[in-house]
């Protein structure tokens, strides 16, 4: 679909093409209601029920997976099945290896059909979820693109940006005892920052992460609590996302005079070309939700399960406290390996291939759990403990190795190293004080809320 700047797809989607959007949110709405009930004798992760669970039940059905080869599991009946016949089902990959085989070879596992195992319309997978559902060669160009926004210079300047905002998190808490750990620390820090590196202005921090709230948790009653009302959310949701990041982008590409350009990732795009094309005001907006999801949602929900951490092992924090420079890099990595924000990406395969001895034909689905490869025994000594120190890590936290290995991950590990040293600086006994409220969802490991404590200083 070609879109000129004066037509982005989120428009196209609303005006032209109507039927596609009750097919993306009910879609979103299926997967939510789904149950643990299947036709397989095997535990099945896909429905969000699974990981509302006590941990200790997750974890041991992911083990019981790892101990076999991929399974395929049925999907459940649709629950809308006139707008979403109900698929052939997936196979499951838990294992470090299987996912990175699956990773590391995209010309066999394609990302181009989607990376949930719902089957949404191409135009779904490119307006939410931008290069991360393409292949190469488009993938590739697009992601040069974007990359200029993480040169090393670009990401000195966010460093800095993350050093001023952590601060001023901290100086907010200072009149407190008490807070919401997600919404009043974790969720701060990577919206500012993504936010600056779209030129997004202040004033919409509040509304743009309500606005990702109801994306990524639209199976959750807390974000969008009337059912009946999950379609209107999703639409509501994602168009003014898009909105929003259009006007944004406009008002740069209008300024733009060559010689006195902004620097921010916003300018860079508007005025960049793939395949001798300029992007659409349709593909920035695309990219902006990739990126507003990706690199807040995943960081904060990291930040959230590190102060989790850290309290339910108090010896390991005690360990980082005394050395925080030096522990540091690895006390991160450690983090997102037990976090694993993003629970599983979908692959779909292009040939006949064996992977880990199941016999996997073209055109089956596959989902990668990063979560449970996280805790491979076959890969990690004493998996289930979180140990800064750990090394080596080689976790599979910002995706497997390959083309898709996640743009922004030294920037999100600067984020949590940044966020966690400000406070064992200033609140360094901060800690929480009850259980993490989990996101009801399969897709993403996440922590809605958090209440903690500490004595200021």
């Amino acid at each position: 679909m070609q879109l000129s700047r004066h037509q982005p797809f989120w428009r196209v989607c609303f005006c032209r093409s109507w039927a596609i959007w009750p097919f993306v949110a009910l879609s979103t709405y299926a997967l939510a209601m789904t149950t643990l009930e299947t036709s397989n004798a095997v535990p099945n992760p896909i429905p969000r029920s699974f990981w509302t669970r006590d941990q200790a039940d997750i974890e041991a059905d992911l083990a019981t997976l790892r101990s076999q080869p991929p399974v395929f599991v049925a999907e459940e009946p649709s629950q809308v099945p006139d707008l979403i016949p109900t698929g052939p089902g997936g196979w499951i990959l838990t294992r470090h290896a299987d996912i990175l085989q699956a990773s590391k070879n995209p010309q066999v596992f394609s990302s181009a059909s989607g990376i949930t195992m719902l089957d949404a319309p191409a135009e779904f997978n490119e307006f939410f979820s931008s290069m991360i559902a393409l292949d190469d060669p488009r993938h590739a160009r697009l992601r040069k693109l974007v990359s200029a926004g993480f040169t090393p210079r670009k990401l000195k300047q966010l460093e800095d940006g993350v050093h001023v905002q952590a601060a001023k998190i901290v100086d907010d808490l200072m009149a407190k005892e008490e807070c919401d750990f997600v919404v009043d620390v974790a969720a701060r820090l990577p919206l500012k920052i993504v936010c600056d590196l779209m030129a997004i202005p202040e004033s919409e921090l509040d509304f743009v992460f309500d606005q990702t709230n109801v994306i990524l948790g639209a199976g959750d009653p807390e974000y969008v609590p009337d059912e009946g009302d999950v379609l209107t959310a999703i639409l509501t949701a994602g168009g003014a996302l898009a909105e929003l990041m259009t006007t944004v982008a406009q008002a740069k590409d209008e300024a733009s005079t060559g010689a006195n350009e902004d620097d921010d990732l916003t300018t860079i795009l508007v005025n960049a070309e793939v395949d001798g094309e300029k992007l659409s005001y349709g593909d920035i907006a695309s990219f902006f939700i990739l990126l507003v999801v990706a690199g807040n949602e995943t960081t904060r929900n990291a930040i959230s399960w590190g102060l989790e951490y850290l309290t339910k092992n108090p010896e390991q924090r005690d360990i980082w406290q005394a050395d925080f420079e030096g522990v540091g890099p690895t006390a991160v990595e450690e983090i997102v390996r037990l976090a694993s924000p993003v629970t599983y990406m979908r692959r779909t395969a292009l040939e006949d291939v064996n992977v880990g001895g199941s016999d996997i034909k073209a055109g089956d689905k596959l989902a990668m759990f990063y979560l449970a490869a996280n805790r491979d025994e076959d890969v990690f000594e004493d998996p289930y403990s979180f140990d800064v120190r750990r090394d080596p890590n080689p976790h599979c936290g910002f995706g497997g190795p390959g083309p898709h290995f996640c743009l922004g991950a030294h920037l999100a590990r600067r984020e949590i190293m940044v966020m966690f040293k400000e406070l064992f600086d200033r609140v360094p006994d901060i800690h929480a004080t009850g259980e993490p409220d989990l996101l009801a969802s399969s897709f993403i490991h996440g922590v809605k809320h958090l209440p903690a404590a500490f004595t200021p200083r």
